[in-house]
């Protein structure tokens, strides 16, 4: 059972004693500061968005952070089962003075999270994480009078207008999608994408569909991460029915990748790829991405003319390099695209839009688009943390093995080895250390991998 604090908000296993697991003491204590924050740095705005995803714990988690936030004063627009993207997109349509989002994205069912936004729809940065936590420390509090308690209304045409937004964003060509007749499966692990992805296709066009686990019952049929062993039973289904493509999204739909006609994965590192490659084809300009992605989309920006730029891991760092560098797309090579004219966030539905234009105007099969991209291969494996653990002292036993190669450590540790590199990093939303590796050969790759794995449990002593 865990509670986790950071970054990527407030995240934990449901059940269990308050203090180590999003207790519902936890979940009221935490959005409390969240609102006590928001009134102190706002006080004449209280319109506050709330949406969730299909999680088993999700209506109970809701009801608790809404009523909190009515005891707060604030008046809360309730999305009910909605997507990551959208709420993010909800907060600035509403001018409201923030956002949460209940998902705890591709963790199993037993987790839960509150992901917390500002005004901007965007994440709070860790100078507001910080201050929040201090408050939620202190127990800060202070509740409206009965006279000045907050009220609940429905924002149940959210969704349609973010998927209106997709669908009218100006690189986004309705005719040639429907004019390209795809045929496509999608994976909806139960959960938000079963309502969100089939109402964009529609909206696009696409007449032949398939949803797979569509039932939002917070049930994930498999691992919701949205990984190669996790979606056999997608690519078995995209070669049984002959079909186009594959879509498979995380339970928030935030995160997105593809599988191929064959029935073989396009790769999630790749999603932000062929994206960029179609954008930056349009519009000249920049790219970030986290450093634990792939160096594919350095290779098509440098191609068509931009500056790459890679960011430490976490959304809020993609987003404030973006920023920095005027970037004109970006993301994280787990299957997270940013449109910044759009909206500073990962958003799996505009990813879809602009991904189908972009094969439908190439007029090639998705295999054919995803063999003309630069060919690495990523090794991504973890580590479990034990309590107590001292990563500084792994992270610097392992940074003198390797003195000799360039090592970045904004994030963990990044060593490069000539066109290779590996990426250690504790991860923002779970007690593990993930191991990145990528090479031109996937032999390399995993060889790298296992190599930076044994050491790591050496300089842990195990």
């Amino acid at each position: 059972m865990a509670l986790i604090k950071s970054i990527s908000g407030i995240r934990g296993t449901i059940g269990g004693q308050p203090g180590d697991t999003l207790s519902p003491l936890d979940i009221v204590k935490f959005t409390s500061a969240y609102g006590t924050m928001l009134k102190n740095a706002h006080p004449s705005n209280k319109k506050i968005v709330i949406g969730r995803d299909g999680r088993i714990s999700g209506s109970m988690v809701q009801g608790l952070v809404s009523n909190t936030m009515i005891a707060l004063g604030f008046d809360v627009v309730d999305l009910g089962l909605s997507t990551t993207p959208t709420v993010e997109m909800a907060v600035v349509m509403e001018k409201a003075v923030g956002g949460i989002i209940l998902t705890a994205s591709h963790n199993p069912k037993e987790w839960n999270a509150l992901k917390l936004l500002n005004e901007k729809g965007e994440f709070i940065s860790g100078a507001e994480g910080k201050e929040l936590l201090e408050i939620a420390q202190n127990e800060a509090f202070s509740y409206a009078k009965v006279d000045e308690l907050g009220t609940i209304t429905s924002g149940t045409d959210l969704l349609q207008k973010h998927i209106d937004a997709c669908v009218n964003y100006p690189l986004v060509n309705k005719d040639a999608i429907e004019a390209a007749n795809f045929s496509i499966v999608i994976d909806a692990i139960n959960s938000s994408g079963a309502i969100a992805v089939p109402a964009l296709l529609e909206a696009l066009g696409v007449k032949k569909y398939t949803v797979l686990n569509a039932e939002v019952n917070g049930q994930f049929a498999h691992n919701p991460e949205p990984l190669p062993e996790h979606l056999r039973d997608l690519c078995n289904e995209v070669t049984k029915q002959k079909a186009s493509m594959g879509i498979a999204v995380d339970p928030d739909v935030d995160r997105l990748c593809f599988v191929c006609e064959d029935g073989s994965l396009f790769g999630e590192e790749y999603t932000l790829v062929a994206v960029a490659d179609y954008i930056l084809k349009h519009r000249k300009g920049n790219t970030v991405s986290n450093m634990s992605s792939t160096r594919a989309l350095k290779d098509i920006t440098i191609k068509h003319g931009g500056e790459y730029t890679a960011s430490a891991v976490g959304e809020v760092n993609v987003v404030t390099k973006m920023k920095a560098v005027n970037a004109v797309i970006g993301g994280e090579g787990n299957g997270g695209i940013i449109v910044p004219d759009l909206h500073y966030g990962r958003d799996a539905l505009i990813g879809i839009a602009l991904f189908l234009t972009h094969l439908a105007l190439e007029k090639k099969t998705v295999k054919q688009l995803r063999n003309s991209y630069p060919d690495y291969f990523m090794s991504k494996n973890k580590i479990e943390l034990t309590a107590g653990v001292d990563l500084s002292s792994i992270f610097n036993k392992i940074k003198e093995k390797y003195s000799k190669h360039p090592i970045n450590e904004e994030d963990g540790l990044k060593i490069e080895f000539d066109n290779d590199w590996v990426h250690l990093r504790s991860s923002n939303t779970e007690p593990i250390i993930r191991i990145y590796a990528e090479s031109n050969s996937e032999t390399v790759a995993n060889n790298i991998a296992k190599q930076l794995m044994k050491d790591i449990k050496e300089a842990a002593g195990k």
